[in-house]
C-alpha cells in the first residue's frame, strides 16, 4: 500500500492519544540549564553566547519600552529553532509544519504588538493606516488597504513558517524516494540523486534556522512600530 507523502505531516498517535504535547517538550530537554558553578564548560558557554548575541541583534533598534520582550521572544526563538531541527531526524514529527500551531503563535503575539501600541500609543498606531501628505481622494482607499495590510501580518507570519517547513521536507522525500527506486535500476543515477538529496538536507537545515529568526524578527519589527 502507498502512503501518501501528506502523512508525514499528520500528528502522531500512540493508543489514540496525539503526542504533538511530547513533541513539543521535548526539544527544551536538549537545552542544558546554566549552573551555579563559577566556570561553565563549552557547551553553556556556547550557548550562553548565542542567546546573547541574538538578544542583542534583536532588541538593538528597540527602545526601551520594548526591551521587555526579550525573554519572551528569545525563547520563542529557542524553541522554534529546536522544533525545526528535530523535525529533520528520521522517525520525528515537525509540530510547526501546523498552520494551527504557527497561528497560535503568531496571532496572540501579533495582537500584543497592536494593544501595546493603542495604549501607549493611539495616535502613533493609528496614523500607520494612512501615510502622511496622502491626497484627500485616496484616503478612504488607503485607509482600507492599510487595515487589510495589518490583519493579513499574522497570516503571513504563520503561513510563511509553515510553508517553509512543509515544502522542505516534501521535496527531501520525493527526491529519497527516487534515490530508492532508482538504486537497484540506474546506480550511477541514485548516487548523484543521493548527493543532491544530502545537499538539500543541508539547505533546510539552513531554511529551519533561518525561518525560526526570520518570525521572530517580524514579531519585533512589529513591536517596534507600537513601542
Amino acid at each position: 500500500m502507498t502512503l501518501s507523502f501528506f502523512d508525514q505531516f499528520m500528528s502522531p498517535l500512540y493508543l489514540g492519544i496525539p503526542l504533538i504535547a511530547l513533541a513539543l517538550t521535548l526539544p527544551w530537554l536538549l537545552w542544558p540549564a546554566p549552573s551555579a558553578r563559577w566556570l561553565n564548560n563549552r557547551l553553556l558557554t556556547l550557548q550562553g553566547w548565542f542567546i546573547n548575541r541574538f538578544t542583542y541583534q534583536l532588541f538593538m533598534p528597540l527602545n526601551q519600552g520594548g526591551h521587555k520582550w526579550a525573554m519572551i521572544l528569545t525563547s520563542l526563538m529557542l524553541f522554534l529553532i529546536s522544533v525545526n531541527m528535530l523535525g529533520l531526524l528520521p522517525y520525528t514529527f515537525t509540530p510547526t509544519t501546523q498552520l494551527s500551531m504557527n497561528m497560535g503563535f503568531a496571532v496572540p503575539l501579533w495582537l500584543a504588538t497592536v494593544l501595546i501600541g493603542l495604549r501607549n500609543q493611539p495616535t502613533a498606531a493609528l496614523g500607520h493606516l494612512l501615510p502622511e501628505g496622502t491626497p484627500v481622494p485616496l484616503i478612504p482607499v488607503l485607509i482600507i488597504i492599510e487595515t487589510i495590510s495589518l490583519f493579513i501580518r499574522p497570516l503571513a507570519l504563520g503561513v510563511r513558517l509553515t510553508a517553509n517547513l512543509t515544502a522542505g521536507h516534501l521535496l527531501i522525500q520525493l527526491i529519497a524516494t527516487a534515490a530508492f527506486v532508482l538504486l537497484p535500476l540506474m546506480p550511477t543515477v541514485a548516487i548523484l540523486t543521493g548527493t543532491v538529496l544530502f545537499l538539500l538536507t543541508i539547505l533546510e537545515i539552513a531554511v529551519a534556522m533561518i525561518q525560526a529568526y526570520v518570525f521572530v524578527l517580524l514579531l519585533s519589527l512589529y513591536l517596534q512600530e507600537n513601542v
